[in-house]
């Protein structure tokens, strides 16, 4: 009979198989800049009986589990001295800050707030489990010894909630100025951006200029 160690043993297996596929597609190349907003999946919503409830992330896209997050080389393609900007919500943390780490990276702090806004300019709730939420947040970590070249990019981003799990514009601009011209690229990509390599299953084929203006 098979015990917990076959059946993990198998788990295992199949989370290196779905990786390995994801391994095949990053660029063979270094970056300065890493900016990542993964498909995190959610206990509550990777339950069976809620796999239908409208408003989870798998309604909208593959989620990905943290162990398959981890798997992926992401040291491979991160230079000696690089920033990761990681988004995550609240609930996903302790999660967030694991994958820091597993990445080869060291937390830093909170480079943006988002808080959104309705198309009426008023705060945009969600539910939550406990208080009505709104902001997102992307943290800052490091491997090496990056450098900012500016110190008046802000914490937070006031704009529009965007499509299910879209990000604010406004983020490569801060990013960009914070950071300068450097090799950068977007994990879980939808959209490519002039001067952004991009990585995902979701991406465009066009490609958008850099933005003068924002919401």
């Amino acid at each position: 009979m098979g015990g917990q160690g076959e059946i993990e043993m198998e788990t295992k297996i199949e989370i290196e198989k779905k990786a390995d596929k994801l391994f095949l597609e990053l660029p063979n190349k270094k970056y300065k800049i890493i900016y990542a907003d993964p498909p995190w999946e959610y206990e509550f919503a990777a339950k069976k009986e809620n796999k239908n409830i409208t408003g989870c992330a798998n309604q909208h896209y593959k989620t990905m589990s943290l162990s398959e997050i981890k798997k992926l080389p992401i040291p491979n393609i991160s230079d000696k001295d690089c920033a990761l900007f990681l988004w995550t919500t609240f609930p996903q943390i302790e999660n967030a800050l694991d994958l820091i780490d597993s990445w080869g990276f060291k937390y830093k702090t909170v480079a943006f707030t988002w808080i959104k806004k309705t198309n009426m300019g008023k705060f945009a709730w969600g539910c939550g489990f406990w208080t009505r939420s709104n902001a997102e947040i992307c943290l800052l970590a490091t491997k090496g010894k990056p450098k900012r070249i500016a110190n008046n990019v802000h914490q937070i981003i006031l704009s529009k909630r965007k499509k299910h799990s879209e990000k604010p514009k406004e983020t490569y601009i801060k990013i960009e100025k914070l950071m300068g011209d450097l090799p950068r690229i977007e994990l879980f990509a939808r959209t490519r951006f002039e001067g952004w390599d991009c990585w995902g299953d979701q991406l465009s084929d066009t490609v958008q200029k850099t933005f003068n203006e924002v919401d």
